[in-house]
């Protein structure tokens, strides 16, 4: 490896989790888990947008089980110049290519010139172009080609250090946008005109804005338009902000105006849920708990047909592993829900109440699992934030 370079993650446990998966050499093109595998990596020049001619910008890392000394990057030339600057950690950092095909075909000789076992290859699915992987089936006609995005899931389940801190500072920096927006919005203002005012506050305070889900009155409808949010009316904020790759995910509230007592007890009851879910997380718990401990609660509410409860993992995903329920609105299956909770694990944990004449409140809140207990990262504005307080 470069003299002062280390391998940014647990490499024994990638190691581990390629054994059990029955993988020699591992190809890695999504850009969050080329990220993950290159200690923070994102090609400027393609961080919104792949395509690029009559191909797209396609990433691989080589990653062969137990030889981290032979692993290797695959990028565009356009990365030279990061490449300049910050070195990566790969031995092997070819950043020569300009599409999907050849950058394959320089990743596929690399394999055949290193003497490396390649009896089974395991990549991405879901992020392999069919062109680029027709060219690896053609240049290795005698591996078995396997799936390994539950390989890299697992790998990226428990967070360092360094991945929490980015975490923290995403999910802070979209409740201070939210509050900011909120304070500066009025009546009249409308969902598309707060849609920007808040891409604005979370990019100045150096996020790249996701998207914003907003509902407003009594509508359940959450997509920006040009609904005016009035005097009376309840907002609900749901926006991802992404800080270096990793995703703050959270939800808020907002009225113009004062709550009445049904509003207030209706926020105080996903409140509860929320804080009743988050009880049992702690490292060694099971994964269950968490729903176990919001149904219980939910099922005696009497708004219970209008209340919905989620758990998800978070990361450089949304919806990552954990994964805790089958029922859930992205499929996958309940894997962690029968296994103890790890410390570093991060779980999305959301409450909704559509309820058919007050509208849309929810409240969405990052945990992390800790040895002890747990920490909420952005814990602020989880009441009822007044409208327009700027504007007084």
């Amino acid at each position: 490896m470069p003299a002062s370079q280390t391998i940014p993650f647990d490499a024994s446990r990638l190691d581990r989790l390629m054994d059990e998966a029955g993988i020699d050499v591992l190809l890695a093109t999504s850009k969050h888990n080329v990220q993950y595998l290159l200690g923070g990596h994102r090609a400027i020049f393609f961080d919104y947008m792949d395509a690029m001619g009559l191909s797209r910008y396609l990433p691989i890392v080589v990653y062969p089980k137990g030889k981290p000394e032979k692993a290797g990057y695959f990028g565009h030339r356009l990365e030279g110049f990061q490449k300049e600057v910050k070195p990566f950690w790969t031995p092997e950092a070819q950043t020569n290519s300009s599409g999907a095909l050849d950058v394959m075909q320089k990743a596929t000789e690399y394999l055949k010139k290193s003497g490396l076992p390649t009896k089974r290859i395991g990549i991405e699915t879901t992020f392999m172009p069919m062109d680029a992987g027709a060219v690896l089936k053609s240049a290795m006609p005698d591996s078995e080609i396997k799936d390994a995005l539950v390989v890299l899931e697992r790998q990226r389940l428990r967070k360092s250090p360094e991945e929490l801190a980015l975490l923290k500072t995403a999910s802070e920096k979209v409740i201070d946008s939210m509050m900011a927006t909120i304070a500066q919005s009025g009546p009249g203002t409308t969902k598309a005109e707060f849609t920007e005012t808040l891409r604005r506050e979370e990019v100045n305070r150096g996020l790249t804005f996701e998207y914003c889900l907003i509902a407003a009155g009594a509508s359940h409808n959450r997509a920006p338009s040009e609904q005016r949010w009035e005097n009376g009316d309840v907002l609900s904020l749901d926006s991802g902000g992404n800080f270096h790759g990793y995703i703050g995910d959270l939800a808020r509230m907002a009225i113009l105006g004062e709550p009445d007592a049904e509003l207030e007890d209706m926020l105080a009851e996903i409140e509860a849920t929320q804080r009743a879910a988050m009880k049992p997380i702690k490292a060694g718990a099971m994964g269950g708990d968490i729903y176990a401990a919001a149904e219980a609660l939910l099922a005696k509410s009497r708004l219970h047909n209008h209340l919905h409860f989620l758990a998800h993992g978070m990361g450089l995903v949304s919806h990552e592993a954990p994964r805790l329920t089958s029922t859930g609105p992205v499929p996958y299956d309940a894997y962690d829900a029968t296994r103890p909770l790890e410390s570093g694990m991060v779980v999305s944990v959301e409450t909704t109440l559509q309820h058919p004449k007050r509208g849309f409140i929810k409240l969405e809140d990052t945990v992390v699992v800790s040895e002890g207990g747990f920490d909420i990262y952005g814990e602020g504005g989880r009441g009822w934030n007044r409208g327009g307080t700027r504007l007084r």
